[in-house]
């Protein structure tokens, strides 16, 4: 068995290293067994010493601005060009899919080596006749790289609590919305946007899916109503802004526009009622599987879902979302759905948690609630209201005008004092305006008719 690990290859090497920038509980797990000399060149030496000595005094590791100052004490010229070029390569391989699988290899090459160094210090032990030394060192080996993560060390961790990367969020692209969300939805959590039947719940959502694609993100789209083709042309609207029904007319823009998306999008249709959320982890486990582990799961919408027939219709809603948060949570990755809300919240300004349809229970799953009102003013003058119902992040209670473009599902949301808010307000009183107007042409026509 080698002692290096140039059997791995290089690339290797490097991911192992960006797996212990950006994975802490990975790095506690190994910070006592992964030894430099393991690994190939001097720079790559230099940068676990960093990591390691770094680790054992804040435990955490080191970030950019840390790296930038140690790279300054360097006094060789060569060495300190060969660092930056070698973190480079990890920055890049941070993301790579199969970091989990470099993970499990390195500790089990790290593992064997403590089992090889604890047999070969027995031999002088054997000789001895020093058995109980010889079990005490065995064993210590045998548990080497155990998981000692025991949780959040609340006395010991004040520093952690506070860093910047704490929650690893996937932004919204509504400045607004992101702000009093600390920044987006983060891995484990479950936003919800709630909202009656033909409001827009698909758009919203799928302008969430755009903007993580933009970001260079993977998402995975779940669609239990609308076909996987359509979908993917509303996506196409939102995307390059060109509306729905020009899209046909605007094939070779639209591939031109895809060369330049960072991210990865997969659509996935299931007939409504047809699968549940094992369904959809069965899914997640086959692209994860195939490289395509995905940062973002967008399911539209969760209500459409399969659940337990045995059980009552709001008790079985409220355990699909506790298995969709849980399925977040499972793998890792932020969840966003819709649901949807009752006929009676058609013609309401602001829609509160207590319109929501068949079970209160789903409220309280959610970190994040929104609900999005259009009424047939709303229509007329493309406008309407979000409203953050429920914030684990921030503020909530807060009602955001927004203008609504369902030609090419372009949604925006302002502030209520911002000058672009308080336009959208009067912008509201317009559509009002042509409603009464229709209203009373047809009171005259009606009038007209009966004379």
């Amino acid at each position: 068995m080698t002692d290096k690990l140039n059997e791995y290859g290089k690339t290797f090497q490097i991911k192992a290293i960006a797996a212990m920038f950006v994975d802490r509980s990975f790095l506690q797990q190994i910070a006592d067994i992964v030894r430099p000399e393991y690994f190939e060149s001097e720079s790559n030496i230099w940068i676990l010493e960093i990591i390691l000595n770094h680790f054992a005094e804040y435990k955490t590791p080191p970030t950019k601005d840390v790296l930038k100052v140690k790279i300054t004490d360097i006094t060789d010229d060569v060495l300190k060009t060969a660092i930056l070029e070698q973190l480079k390569d990890v920055f890049q391989y941070m993301e790579s899919s199969d970091l989990d699988f470099v993970k499990n290899e390195i500790l089990k090459f790290c593992k064997n080596q403590e089992i090889k160094y604890a047999i070969q210090e027995s031999v002088q032990l054997l000789q001895n006749g020093n058995y109980d030394a010889i079990k005490v060192k065995i064993d210590s080996a045998m548990k080497a790289g155990a998981d000692t993560d025991i949780g959040h060390e609340y006395k010991k961790s004040v520093a952690m609590r506070y860093e910047e990367a704490a929650r690893h969020t996937v932004t919204t692209g509504w400045d607004v919305i992101d702000d009093l969300m600390d920044g987006g939805l983060a891995p484990g959590e479950l936003g919800v946007v709630m909202a009656p039947a033909g409001i827009g719940k698909s758009w919203l959502l799928i302008n969430i899916g755009a903007n993580a694609v933009r970001q260079g993100k993977n998402v995975i789209h779940y669609t239990l109503e609308l076909n996987q083709d359509y979908v993917g042309q509303r996506y196409d609207s939102v995307i390059t802004g060109i509306g729905a029904q020009n899209l046909k007319h605007h094939i070779e823009e639209i591939e031109n526009k895809m060369e330049s998306l960072r991210g990865e999008l997969v659509i996935k249709y299931f007939p409504t009622k047809s699968t549940g959320v094992m369904g959809l982890k069965a899914h997640i486990e086959k692209s994860i599987m195939l490289g395509a582990k995905p940062d973002l799961i967008v399911v539209d919408y969760a209500d459409l879902l399969k659940v337990n027939s045995k059980k009552d219709k709001h008790e079985a809603l409220e355990d699909l979302y506790e298995e969709l948060r849980g399925m977040a949570g499972e793998y890792e990755i932020p969840v966003w759905t819709a649901s949807q809300a009752g006929r009676s919240a058609l013609e309401e300004d602001i829609i509160e948690a207590d319109k929501i349809a068949s079970s209160y229970g789903k409220v309280m799953v959610a970190d994040f609630l929104m609900s999005l009102s259009r009424k047939v003013e709303d229509k007329l003058s493309g406008t309407g209201r979000g409203h953050v119902i429920k914030n684990r992040f921030g503020p909530d209670g807060v009602t955001l005008p927004s203008k609504i473009n369902t030609n090419n599902g372009q949604f925006q949301f302002f502030e209520p004092q911002t000058t672009q808010g308080k336009q959208t307000t009067q912008q509201m009183k317009t559509g009002e305006t042509l409603v009464k107007r229709n209203l009373a042409q047809k009171f005259k026509d009606l009038g007209g008719s009966l004379g």
